[in-house]
C-alpha cells in the first residue's frame, strides 16, 4: 500500500506528469527536458530526484550530461496505458511539449550534421583504403545470417551504424563507446525525427547507450549473447586484455564478431588516426581468442584496396562452424563483383 501511495504522490504534480510524458518518448538529458518544460534545470532536478526515488525514472551520468529514462517500477505498463489515452495526448500541453521535443531532436541531427561534415575528410581518407563499406556490412550480415543475436553489445558504437545494421535482428541492444560526444551521434541518428514511427520507434526502445570503456565494459559476466567489434579493436593498446572482458560478459555459446584490418604497414593510421595497432593477423585473433575460451569459427578476407579487411567470428564453448555455405557464397559474390570492376 505505501508503495503505491508513493507513486500516486510523485505524480501528484503537472510537471513531473509532463516529464513522464517525455520520458516514455524518448531517453532526454536534464538541460533538454528544462529547454522543453521551459523550467529552471535546478527546478528540474528537484522532480527528477522524486521520480528516481520512487522508480517511474533513473538517471544515467554520461560525461558531464546526465540523462534519464523510464525506471523500472512495475507500474510503468500501467502508465503507458493511461498515457496513451485520446484526452491526454491531444491535451494542449502535451501538444506544446511534443512540439518541443522535435526542436530538441532536430538540434540533435544539426549537431551530428556539423560534426560530420568536420571529419568527413579524415573518414573518407580511411575509406578510400580498402573496399566500399556496404561490402563489408554485406559480409558481416551474410555471417550472421542465421544467428540468434540475443542482448547484442556493440563495443565503440560510434554513429550507431551497427545499431542499425544489426538491431532489426537483436531482442535487445547495448550501444557502448567511451566518448559522450558520439553517444550523442549515435543518440541523434537512432532517436532521429522518425524515432515515434514503426521500425524506427521499435529499434529505440531496445537500445541502450551505455559510457564505456572496452577494457573494462560496464556490464555484468554472462549477460549479452552476442559482441561486435567494428573497427574498433586496433584502438586498443592490448587486444588480449578486450577480448577477456569480451569473454566475461557473453554467456555461454554466445557468438562474438570482430571486423578490422589485416596486418599493414600504413604508418600514417597510428600517427593521424591514434591506431595503437596496424591490422591483426589471424594467428593472433586466433591465439587471444583461445586464451579467452572463444573458439574461432569463421574467418572471412575482403581485398579490395590498399587496406585487407578481415572478419573473425567466435562462439564461446567450443561449438560447431556457423553456417559456412552460405557465408561462403555471399563473399565469393563480393570477390567475383570487385575482380570485374
Amino acid at each position: 500500500m505505501n508503495e503505491i501511495l508513493t507513486i500516486f504522490r510523485a505524480l501528484a504534480d503537472p510537471t513531473r506528469i509532463r516529464i513522464m510524458l517525455l520520458l516514455l518518448k524518448m531517453e532526454l538529458a536534464v538541460g533538454e527536458l528544462a529547454q522543453i518544460l521551459g523550467q529552471s534545470q535546478p527546478r528540474i532536478s528537484r522532480h527528477i530526484r522524486i521520480l528516481d526515488e520512487t522508480g517511474l525514472a533513473e538517471r544515467r551520468k554520461e560525461g558531464s550530461w546526465v540523462f534519464l529514462r523510464p525506471g523500472q517500477a512495475a507500474e510503468l505498463e500501467i502508465l503507458r496505458r493511461l498515457f496513451r489515452a485520446e484526452n491526454v495526448i491531444s491535451s494542449e500541453q502535451a501538444i506544446n511539449d511534443h512540439a518541443q521535443l522535435s526542436l530538441v531532436r532536430k538540434a540533435r541531427a544539426e549537431m551530428a550534421e556539423r560534426y560530420f561534415e568536420a571529419h568527413a575528410k579524415e573518414w573518407d581518407e580511411i575509406r578510400s583504403l580498402h573496399l566500399p563499406e556496404n561490402d563489408v556490412e554485406q559480409a558481416m550480415l551474410a555471417l550472421f545470417k542465421d544467428i540468434n543475436l540475443g542482448h547484442m553489445l556493440d563495443i565503440g558504437t560510434g554513429t550507431g551504424r551497427m545499431v542499425e545494421l544489426f538491431g532489426p535482428k537483436s531482442e535487445k541492444i547495448t550501444a557502448l563507446d567511451k566518448s559522450p560526444e558520439m553517444l550523442r551521434l549515435a543518440r541523434a541518428k537512432i532517436l532521429g525525427d522518425e524515432a515515434d514511427k514503426g521500425d524506427q520507434a521499435a529499434l529505440a526502445k531496445k537500445t541502450e547507450l551505455k559510457l564505456g570503456d572496452f577494457n573494462n565494459l560496464p556490464i555484468g559476466d554472462n549477460r549479452v549473447d552476442s559482441v561486435l567489434l567494428h573497427q574498433v579493436l586496433h584502438y586498443a593498446q592490448h587486444p588480449e586484455a578486450v577480448l577477456a572482458e569480451v569473454s566475461r560478459v557473453l554467456r555461454s555459446g554466445g557468438t562474438v564478431m570482430i571486423t578490422d584490418f589485416a596486418p599493414h604497414d600504413h604508418e600514417e593510421l597510428r600517427t593521424a588516426h591514434a591506431h595503437a595497432r596496424l591490422g591483426f593477423s589471424d594467428d593472433s585473433i586466433k591465439r587471444w581468442f583461445t586464451a579467452a575460451q572463444i573458439d574461432l569459427v569463421q574467418c572471412r578476407t575482403l581485398d579490395g584496396g590498399k587496406l585487407t579487411v578481415k572478419i573473425w567470428v567466435g562462439r564461446k564453448s567450443g561449438l560447431s562452424k556457423i553456417h559456412p555455405g552460405s557465408a561462403s557464397a555471399s563473399l565469393d559474390n563480393i570477390s567475383q563483383k570487385r575482380a570485374s570492376l
